[in-house]
């Protein structure tokens, strides 16, 4: 059947509509696409590329270099030393156990350390490296590298470790760095993410701990490209961290490394402060340990010998020990008296040997007594009954305000660990702690550094400071950080009259240079050098009545820890004072014996250029002098500066 015209034309036309139709639908389609591959591959560029590159590079932390920490001079005390470790992570290593079964063949790891690894694995996130050892020879270092395709997840890394190079010798005031834990992290609200690094170390105890915010540093990152199995293809960058700051303490190492030879085995403590600034010069405790034992890792056998010892090596005994101060604390009680003019100058006492109160006699350590003593001859021969007397007069309240003066019951703010405030007992004192009244037995207690007083070596060397130099002198412990000098403020004065304050350190003078001076034997010779100073012997056992009666047992009969202990305190030269000293000797027994001539030694060679000369000591003692010397120069350091990097 023919199609005629109409047919042919309204066919054409509805072809044409549905051409156009579905080429629109097309076209639209077309656009679409366009437009979303325009999305896809310009606008969204960066964000596929970095998903991407996520899928085959790790971005992580580089731990800065810790500061250094040396000498007023220079001297390195703590610095940082290369390491080979060997790190393992979770998402590169797949199943952690089996691989680090397969590192066990490799080098030594412990039952301990595998089991202390995985916990940390499991602690952390996946792409946080975990260190498994450290601290390994370069034969293991290497044996790793070589059979690292077998090793997924485990990298070798060559950075650095804490090391303590003067080793005992400073380890109280710098202390010791140590792997973060849960303790550490506690009230931290954001903590720095170089603490999330796990066995990251930082300071645990002393400097190492109280200036860690500026021995620390800033984190430096790196990006790495691994492969579909994790493994470490190449570095692609590095942005370095910032190193901590070095800090300069105002130690002086080599007085340091002679006055804690001087120490030896004793059971004792020795500050030597510069009395113009408050720069600590040497602080001491004995004995001491070797804190890179704790960086490494101190075994339980090493630890028990620390902790079980009975001369505490462990503790800083300088800041943390508080003892009863004997007869050192009669400048305080003599200071008080004359400041309250209850006494003067010429005030006299008689001393039969004893004071009666009430029904209790009070023994001077002299049996048969001083006779009549004024406040020169009173600190000379230590006359106990002297004090006894015009603390009944002037009262412990005045005591301890002229005592917390001097820088006792006070804590001393420096950037070591457990520093005690000791004990400046009042009346308000013993009501609120003991619920009692303050009676007049304590004050006599009181007044000779008994009782309930309690003072700190550190405290005991302020005190001789600011009784030298008549200022409120405060010790300091660093001298600059990151090479910006510690501004010091000049020392306010104490506001004690300038008369009374002379002859109480006149007094002192007698003490080692009079004839009857309790320190006379400890004196020094070079007229240059004198020394000022005040002894003391702190009971540590009560003698009974019938002891007395048939004589007190010497220090020498008793068990070591019921013999008294041994204090002094001193400063130099007695005209210009320069240096103070205290020291204590634990169970030393007598002061004039034992920690006078200590005390002589350290701030002799603080005076010195080096190792004191014989022509300061008393011509009758060189002999014996010089053979102790020769025996401390054994024990001292050679004078070499080990190298330590912070690269």
């Amino acid at each position: 059947m023919r199609r005629t015209p109409r047919d042919t034309e309204a066919t054409a036309k509805s072809v044409t509509r549905r051409a156009l139709f579905m080429g629109g639908c097309m076209a639209a389609m077309v656009a679409a696409l366009g437009g979303r591959m325009r999305y896809l591959g310009i606008e969204q560029a960066d964000e596929f590329k970095l998903l991407a590159e996520e899928n085959r590079i790790n971005i992580r932390l580089i731990p800065p270099a810790r500061g250094l920490i040396q000498d007023r001079n220079g001297k390195l005390i703590a610095g940082n030393e290369q390491n080979y470790r060997v790190v393992i992570t979770r998402e590169d290593a797949g199943d952690v156990e089996a691989v680090l079964n397969r590192l066990s063949h490799i080098i030594p790891i412990t039952a301990e350390d595998m089991a202390e690894t995985l916990k940390d694995v499991e602690r952390n996130s996946p792409f946080v490296p975990v260190t498994v050892a450290d601290r390994l020879n370069w034969d293991d270092f290497s044996k790793i590298a070589v059979n690292g395709p077998a090793l997924p997840g485990v990298t070798p890394e060559v950075g650095l470790s804490r090391s303590y190079p003067r080793a005992e010798d400073f380890a109280h005031i710098v202390g010791y760095v140590g792997p973060v834990s849960e303790k550490d992290l506690e009230g931290l609200e954001n903590p720095d993410p170089l603490l999330r690094i796990p066995r990251f170390q930082i300071g645990k105890i002393g400097a190492e701990k109280w200036l860690e915010d500026n021995l620390r540093g800033h984190a430096g990152t790196k990006r790495i490209e691994v492969n579909a199995v994790g493994r470490v293809m190449r570095e692609l960058d590095r942005v370095d961290g910032i190193p901590g700051a070095d800090i300069r303490l105002t130690i002086n190492a080599d007085v340091q490394n002679f006055v804690q030879a001087r120490l030896g085995d004793e059971s004792a403590a020795c500050v030597v402060m510069d009395v113009t600034n408050g720069d600590l010069i040497a602080i001491v405790s004995s004995p001491s340990f070797n804190p890179n034992l704790f960086v490494r890792g101190i075994s339980q056998a090493d630890y028990s010998l620390l902790t079980e010892h009975d001369h505490r090596p462990l503790a800083n005994k300088t800041v943390q020990g508080a003892y009863p101060p004997g007869s050192t604390f009669k400048m305080v009680t003599a200071l008080a008296a004359l400041e309250a003019g209850v006494i003067d100058l010429d005030t006299k006492v008689r001393c039969p040997g004893y004071l009666e109160s009430g029904s209790r006699k009070f023994h001077c350590w002299k049996k048969g007594g001083h006779g009549t003593v004024g406040l020169a001859r009173s600190l000379a021969e230590s006359c106990d009954v002297f004090y006894y007397d015009i603390a009944q007069k002037v009262g412990i309240d005045k005591i301890a305000e002229m005592g917390r003066k001097l820088g006792l019951g006070v804590r001393h703010e420096l950037p070591m660990s457990a520093i005690t405030e000791g004990n400046m007992p009042d009346k308000a004192w013993k009501l609120e702690r003991h619920k009692a009244e303050w009676r007049i037995g304590d004050t006599i207690n009181a007044s000779i550094g008994q009782g309930y007083v309690l003072a700190s070596p550190l405290q005991l060397a302020v005190m001789a400071a600011r009784v030298a130099t008549g200022k409120m002198v405060k010790p300091r412990l660093v001298r600059s950080v990151d090479g910006k000098e510690v501004p010091v403020p000049e020392p306010e004065s104490l506001g004690l009259d300038a008369s009374l304050l002379r002859a109480v350190q006149g007094g002192m003078f007698d003490v080692m240079n009079g004839a009857q001076g309790t320190a006379r034997s400890a004196r020094i010779a070079d007229e240059a050098m004198l020394m000022a100073g005040k002894t003391g012997t702190a009971q540590v056992r009560n003698i009974s009545t019938a002891e007395r009666d048939s004589g007190v047992v010497s220090n020498d009969n008793l068990p070591w820890k019921q013999r008294d202990h041994a204090l002094f305190v001193g400063f130099a030269p007695a005209d210009a004072p320069r240096y103070a000293v205290a020291v204590v000797v634990e169970h030393g027994g007598g002061g004039s014996t034992v920690a006078a001539p200590i005390g002589r030694d350290a701030i002799l060679r603080a005076l010195s250029d080096g190792i004191p000369a014989l022509t300061a000591y008393p011509a009758d003692q060189r002999g014996r002098i010089e053979t102790m010397l020769k025996s401390l120069k054994l024990r001292l350091p050679d004078g070499t500066n080990p190298e330590s990097s912070k690269a």
